[in-house]
């Protein structure tokens, strides 16, 4: 795969997959107007100050992305090469739900933020971000606080990054022209048995609430 290349200490790996890719996922995406929402924040919230975009919501299993999947290991494969404590770590997978955006002139994710900063069990078990651009659009990057980095928004190109506070983000917005992107996330695989047992011994209390709010 070619390499978008950045310092190694960013932490930020990037590689162009094939632009038929690109047009099917936008294909599949303008074919499933019924299955379109507003894309939401934080706790599935909707907040036009800080996001606005529409989205399709896929299920990683779904065949519409299977192509996709494929050079989407590849990168990965070529990101655990490149940084290979990534990958030195409990297991991680592919998290059920891939999205693709669409963001409107003018609209984007405005307010700088991580992926992994709330406290959900979901977003806290991310490890990995993944993101591709589907379609070539001038100063509509994606811009990295803390690495100076902006990465452009060039068909193919799909970067991946740690999910944490280092590196907060932020899109460029441009006024004039719509971006395409997909994205998601790896999850590490977390055992409910095990975590759950050690609730019981540390903080039993909380089992009990979450007992009440189960059955409620």
């Amino acid at each position: 795969m070619k390499e978008h290349f950045y310092d190694e200490s960013s932490f930020i790996g990037a590689w162009y997959i094939p632009e038929d890719v690109c047009d099917d996922l936008i294909k599949v995406y303008n074919e499933n107007k019924d299955r379109r929402i507003q894309g939401k924040v934080g706790n599935q919230r909707v907040d036009d100050k800080v996001k606005k975009s529409t989205e399709l919501i896929l299920n990683k299993d779904n065949p519409d992305v299977s192509r996709y999947k494929e050079h989407l290991q590849n990168a990965l494969n070529m990101y655990k090469r490149k940084y290979p404590f990534a990958d030195a770590v409990v297991k991680y997978f592919l998290f059920g739900n891939i999205k693709i955006q669409h963001y409107k002139p003018g609209e984007g994710f405005y307010k700088w933020h991580a992926e992994r900063e709330g406290n959900s069990i979901i977003t806290n078990g991310r490890h990995l971000v993944f993101m591709t651009y589907l379609n070539t659009v001038k100063d509509a990057g994606t811009e990295f606080y803390h690495q100076k980095i902006t990465t452009p928004c060039i068909k193919g190109l799909t970067v991946i990054w740690p999910s944490d506070w280092t590196h907060k983000h932020r899109g460029v917005i441009n006024n004039e022209n719509e971006k395409y992107i997909i994205t998601g996330w790896y999850n590490f695989k977390i055992n409910y048995k095990e975590e759950v047992a050690a609730l019981k011994t540390y903080n039993p209390q909380l089992v009990k609430e979450l007992k009440e709010i189960l059955n409620d």
